[in-house]
């Protein structure tokens, strides 16, 4: 099943999800359907759930190409939400590929709870 999202637009958040094995080709045309979307905001935040997936299939190699390009703001908050030691360091690379660019807004989480505190907490004063 292909990684799918859904934008909503009373929290300024997207949310991802999908099932079956990650493949490169699946995250790239994702990225690509995502921002392309007129209804896609780089302001919004993100919750990306990747524990239905049974595989990740990339390489290190396509990880980097994935990160290469975010569309996201600076100001965004982006959790990603992984179920195993492999996709944590996949998510993880992801993560420091993207804080090399400047992204300082990217966390890997074990638990929706966490990720949904964090991301949503940005509109809580301090």
């Amino acid at each position: 099943m292909p990684v799918f999202y859904k934008i909503d637009r009373g929290r300024r958040l997207i949310l991802t999800s999908g099932s079956g094995p990650l493949t490169f080709d699946e995250a790239f045309s994702y990225q690509q359907r995502l921002f392309s979307d007129p209804d896609f905001d780089p302001s919004y935040s993100q919750i990306a759930d990747f524990t239905q997936f049974t595989s990740f299939e990339l390489s290190a190699a396509e990880v980097q190409r994935l990160a290469e390009k975010s569309n996201f703001a600076p100001q965004s908050r982006r959790a990603f939400i992984v179920p195993n030691d492999v996709s944590f360091g996949l998510a993880r690379m992801f993560e420091m590929l993207r804080a090399d660019l400047g992204e300082e807004n990217l966390r890997v989480f074990r638990s929706l709870d966490e990720a949904l505190d964090w991301v949503l907490s940005k509109d809580k004063p301090e």
